[in-house]
């Protein structure tokens, strides 16, 4: 392997660990690396791994989550792009260039993975299976996770290949599993970027490597992270590991958000010349899961800065709150039409709100009502909408449904009422 295409994947200060001299291949792009190269490597990082400063004045931040009260995002010059949602409700609490089409780099594996574990959701593989490698994934320049055609390797260790050593070969190895191919896994891939709405996303390969025709943006990296959260958490599982060790060689995790906030466990980082040192990280602050993509940095070290910029603000600007469950009584629906003359009216589920810390005492709701109660009332039956807003910007709208039964009112009980309202 080419040294500087091993470096073009890797973050300044990551080391490669070997654990053991590990047999060399005969490929002349595949050598096996000795502990003299990973030296090399560390130290002609600087050199390699910088990316020019991005041209331009910096994207402008905006906030669509924030209220007047809240401070502007923080501007990062640096970056040519960035977002940050929460990943429980998909608020996104701050942006920049979002929509700005950039060359993916390893990101691309984000979305080889989770066609990987749907696959294994579904039953078409298992973490235990042997796959066989192919001349193909062996060739495969870049990062690698060292496997050959010899290798006996299992999906389980390839995702860890895959998520942890950005491994190359470990992704053609996978797509091959899943589709055959590498043909029909992009197209897969290009499918399911169309029904996550990633408008901005064309996949080519399922590495990451540069094509002009390959491309994604920091929004859509952030919803392909939420989708994997929600859908594969185990994901964390593996992406949080800060080294991994195949075929007796250690290889340090590509993400190096990961050594400085014990908060942040995943997702999964990308370096070309193209693409600059883009991170999409994931912590846990407090009650609140965060996702922070940047794009375009010139350095690992301003890009994780970045990121943790991002994740501060998210954690001290914003929370999450949770309105009331159903079967929790928010209003009456008065009506003479019902015997009662009244129905408790609740909300039909729970919703989960993002919004500014000084909001959280702000959030009020009001119901509206959209049914004729003359044939009388069942319990669970929708009645209506209820809508929480905050400060006059509505959050959120769900069904309101009576929480009993109210029958239509008597012709006693009519009587009643028109002779007190004479008296």
């Amino acid at each position: 392997m080419a040294l500087r295409n091993v470096l073009l994947y890797a973050p300044l200060g990551a080391a490669l660990f070997i654990a053991a001299p590990a047999a060399a291949k005969t490929h002349p792009h595949h050598a096996a690396p000795s502990a003299a190269a990973a030296i090399t490597a560390q130290a002609e990082s600087d050199k390699i791994g910088a990316t020019p400063m991005p041209s331009g004045p910096p994207p402008t931040p905006d906030s669509p989550t924030a209220d007047k009260s809240t401070p502007v995002p923080p501007t990062l010059p640096d970056m040519t792009a960035y977002v940050l949602m929460d990943a429980q409700t998909g608020a996104i609490l701050a942006e920049a260039a979002p929509h700005l089409q950039i060359p993916p780099a390893s990101l691309t594996k984000l979305m080889t993975a989770h066609l990987v574990y749907q696959a294994l959701h579904h039953g078409a593989l298992k973490l235990d299976q042997t796959v066989p490698v192919s001349v193909n994934a062996w060739h495969q320049q870049g990062s690698t996770m060292f496997i050959d055609p010899n290798s006996v390797v299992t999906v389980d260790q390839l995702l860890h290949g895959l998520i942890i050593d950005s491994g190359n070969d470990a992704a053609v190895a996978l797509a091959e599993a899943v589709a055959g191919s590498t043909g029909s896994f992009v197209q897969m891939m290009n499918t399911e970027a169309a029904k996550l709405g990633l408008t901005d996303t064309n996949y080519t390969n399922p590495t990451g490597l540069p094509d002009p025709a390959l491309h994604t943006s920091a929004m859509d990296v952030a919803l392909l992270s939420r989708a994997i959260i929600q859908d594969e958490p185990e994901f964390l599982d593996i992406s949080k590991q800060e080294s991994y060790t195949y075929a007796n060689i250690t290889q340090a995790s590509w993400n190096p958000v990961l050594a400085k906030d014990p908060t942040v466990d995943g997702l999964k980082t990308g370096l070309t010349n193209e693409s600059g040192h883009c991170i999409d990280a994931t912590a846990q602050r407090g009650d609140m899961r965060l996702i922070a993509v940047v794009t375009g940095g010139p350095t690992w070290s301003a890009s994780t800065a970045a990121i943790e910029s991002l994740l501060d603000y998210g954690q001290k600007f914003f929370t999450d709150t949770t309105t009331p469950p159903p079967g929790q009584p928010v209003g009456t629906l008065v009506s003479p039409a019902l015997d009662a003359g009244s129905v408790p009216v609740g909300p039909a589920q729970s919703v989960t709100l993002t919004v500014p810390t000084d909001e959280v005492n702000a959030l009020t709701h009001s119901i509206a009502y959209n049914i004729d109660p003359t044939p009388g009332i069942t319990k669970g039956e929708q009645l209506g909408t209820i809508t929480y807003s905050a400060n006059g910007k509505v959050l959120a709208t769900v069904p309101a449904v009576a929480l009993a039964d109210a029958p239509p009112a008597t012709l006693l009980t009519k009587i009643k009422r028109k002779l007190s309202h004479y008296l």
